[in-house]
């Protein structure tokens, strides 16, 4: 995985994560890409500064970091999608053969059932599990 800052044409600023740079730029030509602020679809890279190995930080300064990205993608995610709970993999190939129409949605799948949705193609990911759940 290859994570992109990325722009719209009006300035928003936000991250997005591809396969490989080929992804960045076939999703882009195909015009798949989309600000999550305005829904522009005029998306860019944004400069961003090489990372420099050599900066140490703890263990735990990672992690915490680590735990505040996984809350905060969770959150975007069950503000901005529709929850389909245990119906995921059947409502995400509805939205990839254009049975349904195209939005953002989250829940449940088996290991199965989300490798066959790679193997067909369907664009999907992991959520990050709930940190305050898990304790």
């Amino acid at each position: 995985m290859i994570s992109y800052s990325l722009h719209c044409h009006k300035g928003h600023e936000f991250e997005g994560w591809f396969r490989d740079s080929a992804a960045f730029d076939e999703q882009s030509f195909a015009g798949q890409l989309g600000c999550p602020v305005c829904d522009s679809m005029r998306i860019e890279k944004a400069i961003m500064a090489p990372a420099v190995s050599g900066t140490k930080k703890s263990s735990k300064g990672r992690a915490d970091e680590m735990r505040q990205f996984a809350t905060g993608l969770r959150k975007y995610v069950q503000e901005n999608a529709d929850y389909v709970g245990p119906t995921f993999a059947e409502e995400a190939r509805k939205i990839h053969y254009g049975e349904t129409p195209d939005r953002h949605i989250y829940g449940e799948a088996t290991h199965k059932e989300a490798q066959e949705l790679v193997e067909e193609g369907v664009d999907v990911a992991p959520l990050p599990p709930d940190p305050e759940g898990a304790n």
